[in-house]
């Protein structure tokens, strides 16, 4: 498993954003990681990737634990956040550069110009970023992340805010890059889970309410009273959703 999640509970002050959830990624696998507004996603991003500790309870990544090898781990992960933060006065290929500088990437700018190309960046890889389009700036942010060739791949709401044509150019290439990697995908769209996800893994107010493959969700709905056929509609989806969510 690329990542493992043990009993982990995270509490801020009395408020629960985690209560001993667990869950398993696979490598070649992109899991949706859903839950409605504050259900506790990014915190659970935020413990994966070493950015903040979990209270209590485990976490694995590509077999190294977020205690002991915390430096090494963090090696094998890239990561984008919800925020997106990058240096608007900043080139697209110098921002690369400086990001692959980080990780001390030999043959650095064969390396970004191969990521600004696959990224479908190199129409606007002159410009400054702030000078960009919100799906161009999503295309730099997983560049920044895809620049080491991480192992394990983690987004938070990478489609958020986005035009329809960029949802479709957005998704493919989180697809092609999830082949060879494991992709932990945080969402609050039920549709983003038919369109990309092997799994989903479901949390609301930090609990666990689902941890299935793609393909058992319709079984889940029709056991939750929802009616539907072997393949969920985008109603369907929703209402299952709402249901788990409620």
């Amino acid at each position: 498993m690329s990542i493992v999640v043990k009993n982990v509970t995270k509490v801020f002050g009395k408020q629960y954003a985690l209560n001993n959830v667990s869950f398993e990624a696979k490598k070649g696998e992109i899991v949706g990681f859903l839950g409605p507004n504050g259900a506790g996603k990014t915190t659970m991003m935020k413990i994966i990737t070493c950015l903040i500790p979990p209270t209590s309870g485990e976490v694995s990544v590509c077999g190294l634990d977020i205690w002991r090898d915390s430096l090494e781990l963090r090696k094998k992960i890239g990561y984008l956040s919800e925020a997106n933060p990058l240096y608007y006065d900043m080139y697209v290929s110098e921002f690369l550069e400086f990001t692959g500088g980080i990780y001390h990437i030999k043959n650095l700018k064969a390396q970004v110009a191969d990521m600004i190309e696959k990224t479908g960046l190199t129409p606007e890889k002159h410009k400054k970023i702030g000078a960009l389009s919100r799906g161009y700036k999503q295309r730099v942010g997983i560049a920044q992340a895809l620049i080491h060739n991480p192992e394990v791949l983690i987004l938070d709401e990478p489609t958020t805010g986005l035009d329809p044509n960029q949802l479709v150019e957005i998704r493919s290439l989180i697809k092609t890059y999830g082949k060879d990697k494991t992709v932990l995908l945080s969402t609050h769209i039920m549709q983003e889970v038919s369109a990309m996800c092997d799994h989903v893994v479901i949390i609301n107010k930090g609990v666990l309410v689902a941890d299935e493959p793609v393909k058992n969700l319709p079984n889940l709905a029709k056991a939750k009273g929802i009616k539907c056929t072997d393949h969920l509609d985008a109603a369907a989806m929703e209402e299952l959703f709402q249901v788990l969510t409620k």
